[in-house]
């Protein structure tokens, strides 16, 4: 038996493929199909099953291609409904594959159709826990994604994953090995461990959420409380995954598609296509295709998009490094955004070479602002989080965390110079760019962020709330 935790970092997403005597399964695949049909192709193994723990809302699984590519059956557990083929397994049933079985056991609460797979080897022994975000390493599901108005709270959602819990995975042997769908960085919980698997005895003994004595009542409030409010794309991907979507061959077609920066051009003009500018951001701010937005390929890309750009059917123009223009595709594709019409061929170095206008962010050093921030002659903007913030800040600096860029830049007057920051520089150079395209041209971007401030020296920092007003000098 072989058990292979494929984890991709930009989704803190763990996929699993498990293969025995000749069969497969694959649990929560990712988009792109391919590596895993090469992984079955490599053991001289077919995939039997494609097992999906739930409908994921932060990425758009790839359980129909792969279905629909090997002949495996999708298995989703007990409530589900689908607009296409799907085994709706029951409470309690098995799945032989080689000579091993995977047990349905349903977990509802993180969604009703929850569902973990208990994996058993080939004596019947219970060896591993493949738990979806019903059970995370450190934390659990979190139990607001699913509410239906006027059915399911986030209160009853989390009772529900509390009986689930302790009637279902609490009483399993201490040595069984979890494996979640989840790690550290993921919205799905909010206090997950950077490690990706356990055991279930050692979660027993230190994740919050399984604390023996808790009761029903302590395990609602615990759970439900400090939620973050849940990216906007979520829902949309929700429905991709249970009513299907076009085939990722199609979108990469689609997409893969490279453009002359006379065509690129035009193509922005005459489309409302969005402008996106993968490059690094310290890369992005010292020349820039004017109105491109900047979200890095090496950061949370895929989260942030999913964050930033509300409709998931907007076009979309990639200005990239050379040779990542499909990654970026790719990348795209698994949160569901699927309408990329082209990229920009040679990269902005074509774009500069053929004469074309550019942009640039202007960028300060810590040391360069220290005095204006002391003196409290800088309009400081710092895109962290409400609880980065809340920790530690720029004394005076004001909080307006990037999560919230589309609501909160009214608050700003484009005829004032503002300095931006966030923890190193990433979220700020995303800031910057989409203020900069909707005509903010007095921006200024402190490299290395809140570390380089801090490493400074010369600049106060407060470790409790300030007057989240903005500076009027």
């Amino acid at each position: 038996m072989k058990i292979e935790q494929i984890y991709t970092g930009c989704l803190a997403q763990g996929a699993y493929y498990i293969e025995s005597d000749g069969e497969a399964v694959v649990i929560d695949p990712l988009r792109e199909v391919y590596p895993y049909i090469d992984k079955a192709e490599k053991d001289n193994a077919k995939i039997k099953y494609v097992l999906e723990t739930h409908f994921h809302a932060d990425f758009v699984s790839g359980h129909i291609d792969l279905s629909k590519k090997t002949g495996a059956p999708i298995v989703y557990g007990p409530n589900a409904v689908t607009s296409f083929e799907a085994i709706v397994a029951k409470d309690g049933q098995e799945f032989k594959v080689g000579k091993v079985t995977f047990k349905v056991l349903h977990t509802p609460g993180h969604t009703m159709e929850s569902t973990s797979y208990l994996l058993k080897d080939e004596t019947g022994k219970e060896v591993a826990l493949f738990s979806g975000d019903t059970l995370f390493i450190g934390d659990v599901g979190r139990p607001d994604l699913a509410q239906k108005a006027g059915v399911m709270t986030k209160e009853d959602l989390a009772g529900t994953l509390y009986e689930s819990l302790r009637n279902k995975i609490m009483p399993l042997s201490d040595d069984i090995i979890v494996y979640p769908a989840h790690g550290a960085g993921s919205a799905c919980g909010k206090n997950m461990s950077k490690e990706t698997t356990d055991t279930l005895g050692h979660q027993k003994q230190t994740n919050y959420a399984l604390r023996a004595s808790m009761t029903k009542e302590e395990f609602i409030k615990e759970v439900t409380t400090g939620l973050a409010q849940p990216p906007a794309y979520f829902p949309l991907n929700v429905m991709m995954n249970k009513e299907g979507y076009e085939s990722i061959d199609e979108v990469l077609e689609r997409g893969n598609h490279a453009l002359s920066p006379e065509a690129f051009e035009a193509a922005a003009n005459e489309t409302d296509a969005l402008m996106l500018d993968t490059r690094a951001p310290e890369v992005f701010a010292k020349g820039f295709v004017p109105n491109s937005i900047n979200i890095g390929i090496d950061g949370s890309f895929a989260p942030w998009v999913g964050a930033l750009i509300p409709d998931i059917k907007q076009k979309l123009l990639i200005i990239a490094d050379e040779d990542r223009e499909e990654e970026v595709i790719t990348r795209l594709a698994r949160v569901g955004y699927d309408y990329t019409i082209g990229y920009l061929k040679g990269g902005f170095e074509a774009w500069k070479s053929s004469g074309k206008e550019i942009d640039i962010i202007k960028s300060v050093s810590a040391k360069d602002i220290g005095e204006a921030i002391n003196k409290g002659e800088a309009n400081i903007i710092d895109v962290r989080k409400e609880s980065e913030y809340q920790s530690e800040h720029v004394d005076g600096a004001t909080n307006l965390p990037l999560d919230n860029l589309n609501d909160s830049m009214t608050a700003l007057d484009k005829n004032k110079t503002y300095y931006v920051h966030c923890a190193s520089g990433y979220r700020s150079m995303i800031y910057n760019s989409v203020l900069k395209a909707r005509g903010f041209d007095n921006l200024a971007d402190i490299n290395g962020g809140f570390k380089a401030i801090k490493e400074n020296g010369q600049i106060k920092t407060t470790d409790f709330v300030c007057p989240t007003t903005l500076n009027k000098k």
